[in-house]
């Protein structure tokens, strides 16, 4: 018997015909690949991640090491975050002995005032906290953007909310306070640590502008300038 006659046996003498399977065909490959530096990236960040094993990658590949270098950079620095690790302060409080981002990234000086400011509102019978401190970038952008869906323009939007290039809360050197008996309070004594109210229209954000028992100056009218 050929070879032939084994992969398609006779029918059966009076029986039905016998139905012989088709080969069925395999499907087409895909020609579409990733770029082979996107997986580059994403493997060595995993690596990164997981094992630390990011410094076996070939340092040859200068465009591909570069674009790593890039996120882990990001990554560390928490520029491309948002949520707590970009700044946000959950249920909008915090205190300058929270260990969050917010608080921690902010700049040492600035903390320092704050933190005396603090301590004699307190003595003052004043609640005093921070509802926003240090920001990243990717979490300033939220939230222009969220700001120009609420309020319909960027240009209106920018009276309320700074760019990521322009904002102090990403170099770490502004704080809002909160609550409005907070913010008054540091308005009227803000002067005393260096502390100033910056905007007009914002009561609750305070930079580091002048030196303590200084002149705080003229404010601006919004975050638009």
């Amino acid at each position: 018997m050929t070879r032939h006659e084994l992969a398609h046996p006779p029918a059966p003498v009076g029986g039905p015909p016998r139905h012989v399977p088709r080969p069925v065909p395999r499907a087409p490959r895909r020609s579409g690949r990733r770029p082979t530096a996107f997986l580059l990236v994403t493997a060595a960040v995993l690596l990164t991640a997981v094992f630390g094993v990011y410094p076996l990658l070939d340092r040859g590949d200068a465009p591909v090491v570069r674009a790593v270098d890039q996120v882990l950079d990001q990554a560390r620095s928490g520029s491309g975050s948002t949520g707590v690790a970009g700044g946000d302060i959950p249920d909008g409080v915090a205190t300058l002995d929270d260990d969050l981002p917010a608080i921690t990234n902010l700049d040492a000086d600035l903390t320092a005032a704050v933190r005396e400011a603090a301590a004699d509102a307190a003595d003052d019978g004043i609640d005093f906290w921070v509802t926003s401190g240090w920001r990243s970038p990717a979490y300033q952008q939220r939230l222009l953007d969220q700001a120009v869906r609420q309020y319909g323009s960027l240009e209106v939007a920018r009276e309320r909310v700074s760019t990521p290039e322009l904002s102090e809360h990403v170099s770490g050197k502004a704080v809002d306070i909160g609550p409005t008996e907070g913010a008054y309070w540091l308005i009227q004594h803000g002067a005393e640590y260096g502390l100033c109210q910056v905007y007009s229209n914002e009561i609750w954000h305070f930079e580091l502008l002048t030196k303590p028992g200084g002149t705080c100056p003229a404010l601006l009218e919004n975050a638009g300038g």
